[in-house]
């Protein structure tokens, strides 16, 4: 499949969230003007997450749930990549998620 213009731009809006912070679907897909959330979950599902360098693993849902989790080839890795990066996880949630939020709209020039 080719990747379409607006999966390179998630892509590169992902690649931006710094280590230790998280940031939703919803956002991303808000500051790219994608109209949807799903939109950025197809793109990074189709990255090949775990093949390069885009830390799909820090895109969360709005309520900082691994929404996540199952797109990626073990269900643990999600939560084991964030906890790597100091960010905790309880029940398969971001603990302190209002604090660790990035928002694309605030951090990109």
């Amino acid at each position: 499949m080719k990747k379409t213009h607006y999966f390179e731009d998630v892509y590169e809006v992902v690649r931006s969230i710094p280590k230790g912070r998280v940031s939703t679907y919803g956002a991303i897909a808000d500051f790219l003007s994608l109209g949807s959330a799903r939109m950025v979950g197809w793109a990074l599902k189709q990255s090949g997450i775990m093949d390069g360098p885009i830390p799909a693993h820090r895109v969360v849902n709005r309520e900082g749930y691994l929404s996540g989790r199952l797109g990626f080839p073990d269900p643990g890795y999600m939560q084991r990549a964030l906890e790597r990066e100091g960010v905790e996880v309880r029940k398969d949630r971001v603990v302190d998620f209002k604090t660790l939020f990035w928002h694309p709209a605030e951090n990109i020039l």
